[in-house]
């Protein structure tokens, strides 16, 4: 009778196995899609042409998937627009008409897992619409702390858990098999308490060696890496005021941004173009990544001071003295990066690599800035190739293009792959 119930409960417990790797692998997919990769994808991409909440060159994403009644066709849209007008789906050739028959650009790189991370974040962007905003700099702070989307301390937590089951389940079989032999007369020994267990300690030093590795690993690649920094400035400076809401073009203060190397940061005297005639803030109410509430009107003060400017007078009084910003963005020194390459040639926007900046009343680091992400962005990128001419001497390409062996060239066709470009 013990043989068969030591029988049944293996039985059970390899069902208990069978029963929660199935429990890890559906997390794994209802997981699957990546928000905050997609939110990469999405800057990189489409961000030139669309808005999740209002529409732009193209129209407002939210609800993109309820619109199309086949998402397989989605994915074709977003890959090759023109093949999906060309089979005459009707919302296809509607919304072709209905934007004054503009081609989208094809996007042929990206793969089901990406369009899929970036249906993802658009999802995402809806559902923090569709949420009350709270208070302000309740808000704010609550941002600060936010989880990155990563889900790994959930399945961490998952593991543990299966881990100390299937020991439990171990020792109730190794039980009941030496009560089935006590009860046929067999002679049995006693069992080996399990922290004095050899196999035991083997495998917990295992899975301690790899995991502490794993951690080691994952710590060293990070090194110098700071994606969501964000000092505080020695004057309160919101580029959500300056480029959202008064929509003041980027290139105004970073002038250099398109001729040179560096973007540079505005002198004062930019800085004092509108501010000698905007002495004061009226805009909405301003707060810090804390939820501080910030007077607007006393950082303009501080200004003033730096620049040795009287307002009441309408002149400068005493000589200025130059505002120490913390630098925010830093690659190495073996690193070498080009703006006016990016911005001129290759037609890319500030907020691919700053993120949404338009919307930020503190700046912080939006990428790593890592060369894994911006080997990606090389990989995916397609160039204003047509009708540029730092591209004009590659002329099998153009001729490719021509003849249409290829809809689109990326950064790596142009060699953007390559140790040499970044590194010399």
């Amino acid at each position: 009778m013990y043989r068969r119930v030591s029988i049944r409960l293996r039985k059970q417990f390899v069902s208990v196995l069978i029963l929660c790797a199935g429990l890890v692998s559906s997390i794994s997919v209802a997981q699957a899609a990546d928000p905050g990769a997609g939110k990469t994808l999405f800057q990189q991409n489409c961000a030139s042409c669309h808005n999740v909440h209002k529409k732009l060159t193209g129209p407002a994403l939210a609800g993109v998937e309820d619109r199309w009644a086949d998402k397989a066709l989605l994915h074709k849209w977003i890959r090759n627009s023109a093949s999906v007008i060309a089979s005459g789906d009707k919302y296809a050739v509607d919304l072709f008409n209905a934007y004054n028959k503009l081609p989208m650009t094809a996007f042929p790189a990206l793969t089901d897992a990406d369009i899929d991370n970036m249906l993802a974040y658009i999802k995402q962007e809806e559902t923090k619409a569709a949420t009350p905003k709270a208070d302000a700099g309740a808000a704010a702070g609550a941002a600060a702390g936010k989880d990155s989307g990563n889900n790994s301390l959930l399945f961490g937590i998952i593991t543990l858990i299966l881990a100390i089951v299937a020991v439990i389940l171990m020792q109730i079989n190794s039980n009941l098999n030496k009560l089935a032999s006590e009860k046929e007369g067999h002679a049995t020994q006693e069992p080996v308490p399990f922290y004095k267990n050899k196999v035991y300690i083997a495998l917990c030093i295992l899975v301690l060696f790899i995991v502490g590795g794993y951690y080691t690993i994952q710590g060293a690649i990070n090194l110098g890496r700071q994606d969501g920094y964000m000092p505080e400035q020695p004057i309160f400076y919101s580029h959500k005021v300056h480029a959202g809401i008064n929509q003041i073009n980027c290139l105004y203060c970073h002038s250099s941004a398109e001729k040179s190397k560096h973007a540079m940061i505005p002198s004062e005297n930019v800085c004092m173009n509108c501010h000698k005639a905007v002495t004061e803030y009226t805009g909405p109410d301003l707060y810090t990544a804390e939820g501080k509430k910030v007077n607007g009107t006393a950082e303009i003060q501080k200004l003033f001071d730096h620049v040795g400017w009287d307002k009441d007078a309408g002149r400068y009084t005493k000589p200025g003295q130059p505002i120490e910003w913390k630098k925010i963005h830093s690659l190495p020194d073996h690193v070498y990066f080009n703006h006016s390459q990016h911005v001129s040639a290759g037609k890319v926007q500030c907020q691919t690599c700053h993120g949404d900046i338009q919307d930020m009343d503190e700046v912080k680091q939006f990428a790593d800035l890592s060369m894994g992400w911006c080997v990606n962005c090389h990989r995916t990128t397609k160039v204003q190739f047509a009708e540029n001419n730092y591209y004009s001497i590659f002329e099998k390409l153009h001729n490719d293009v021509k003849e249409g062996k290829v809809d689109s060239v990326t950064v790596e066709m142009l060699g953007g792959t390559e140790c040499q470009k970044c590194h010399y």
